[in-house]
């Protein structure tokens, strides 16, 4: 009889650990990167050091908001790297007529690759890693047409913004933490947060439910191109060169590590804003430790393969049960 109970009690208590290591797991990873840091690495407490870091990682946080709706809605959005190129060229073209009226021809170019995604996706059918694969390419490809090589941003309000601070914090930190609370709150406590969760959860309940899916998918997309405009244009300032070249390389697979380390699930119908923002500290944490550390660049995308495949193992051990 006591085997029996152990037995019984042993599966209970490792599914109490992976939904732990799931809810709280990356704040944990934080921690323990940032307790590694401050033992082993020299000048890490200094506040230049923090603000070098949070001026890095903002763009990734924006970006990564986008990328957990479109995963939320059991989706996903391949091509926010090449908007972000898309944004940085449209910056170029347009600056001469300021700062505000570039910011806004940007983000209606993140917008309009979003609006082609979310038809493809609702309209037409596509699966978003198709769709957005599409774009992928070609908004990349359209970004080095209109801006073939890198130029220089020679804009006193976008050096102000890239450079710039109140109170002690980065403009660029502060812009992508407004953005958290917007999205979170959104998600948290609108209708249309409620229905992109149920259209995740599922798409046939939720049509038969009568819930809007196309409108919300097209939003959904939206909404993660202006938020990769949002962070080209920011990622930009900060440079003070549009470079489509190799801005936005790679930006997508940073996104999606960081919201699946931040605990939403890519079965859709769960998005954890504050998992997604701690997500994308970890793998700034962990990029920066290696770094500092003299590594090689590569052992960096090896340990974001460790930490994803861990996240998805235990998302996957919980869906189980």
């Amino acid at each position: 009889m006591a085997d029996l109970t152990l037995r019984r009690a042993l599966p209970a208590d490792r599914e109490r650990v992976l939904r732990w290591l799931q809810e709280y797991g990356v704040y944990l990873g934080v921690a323990l990167l940032l307790l590694v840091n401050i033992a082993f690495t020299p000048n890490f407490l200094s506040a230049e050091n923090f603000r070098t870091q949070a001026v890095q990682v903002a763009p990734v946080v924006i970006v990564a908001l986008g990328m957990a709706l479109a995963i939320g809605s059991e989706g996903v959005d391949l091509s926010v790297g090449s908007v972000m190129a898309l944004s940085t060229s449209l910056l170029a073209l347009y600056m001469g007529y300021g700062p505000w009226v570039a910011l806004i021809v940007a983000v209606v170019g993140g917008a309009a690759v979003g609006l082609v995604n979310g038809s493809l996706i609702a309209f037409i059918g596509v699966q978003p890693i198709v769709a957005t694969l599409a774009l992928m390419v070609g908004a990349r490809g359209l970004a080095l047409v209109l801006l073939p090589q890198l130029e220089d941003i020679r804009d006193p309000g976008m050096a102000t913004l890239g450079s710039g601070e109140f109170a002690g914090v980065p403009y660029v930190v502060l812009i992508a933490a407004a953005l958290a609370v917007v999205v979170g709150f959104v998600v948290r406590r609108t209708t249309f947060g409620r229905q992109l969760l149920a259209i995740g959860d599922s798409r046939p309940a939720a049509r038969l439910a009568g819930l809007p899916v196309r409108r919300v998918l097209i939003v959904v997309y939206v909404a993660s191109g202006v938020l990769a405009a949002v962070a080209g244009f920011l990622a930009t300032a900060r440079l003070s060169a549009s470079d489509p070249t190799s801005l936005g390389n790679l930006m997508e697979l940073s996104a999606i590590t960081a919201v699946v380390v931040g605990g939403t699930p890519l079965t859709g119908g769960r998005v954890r804003i504050g998992g997604t923002v701690a997500g994308a500290v970890l793998i700034q944490l962990l990029t920066a430790t290696l770094i500092k550390h003299d590594l090689e660049p590569s052992w960096t995308q090896i340990a974001q393969a460790v930490v994803i495949i861990l996240a998805v193992y235990a998302a996957r051990e919980r869906g189980k049960r």
